[in-house]
């Protein structure tokens, strides 16, 4: 499982790439703290860091849980695909939030399959003992 943790490490490291992008938008578009809003375009690099939040709540413990009842080696693919997928709606949404769609679906897919795996696989478990 040490690919599994690879994968789960890279994807804290872009979500930390997000976050250091949003505070240099912070400067640029001139959004001081504590304010969350005030410029279109800083308001879509929050937002984009804010979903990816939100998806790696489910991410995290679904990769883990998937590679240690299903398969290792198919969750580092979908986490990978998960990774590139949050890289393309975050490079999209900063563009305009209507570019933000393939990466969300390309995120999304890989995001629900490690969910319903990681429940499917622990059930069994839990069923059996």
């Amino acid at each position: 499982m040490p690919y599994v943790h690879l994968v789960m490490l890279l994807a804290l490291l872009e979500f930390l790439l997000f976050g250091y992008a949003v505070g240099h938008a912070r400067i640029r578009y001139n959004v001081r703290a504590p304010a969350m809003s005030g410029h279109e375009v800083f308001d879509r690099y929050f937002r984009a860091q804010m979903n990816t939040l939100e998806q790696l709540v489910l991410f995290l413990p679904s990769i883990w849980l998937f590679a240690h009842y299903l398969n290792a080696w198919a969750a580092v693919a979908l986490g990978v695909i998960f990774i590139i997928g949050r890289g393309l709606y975050f490079r999209g949404y900063v563009q305009a939030a209507e570019a933000r769609h393939a990466g969300f679906v390309l995120s999304a897919i890989p995001n629900v399959t490690l969910l319903v795996g990681a429940l499917i696989g622990t059930m069994r478990v839990v069923l059996v003992a």
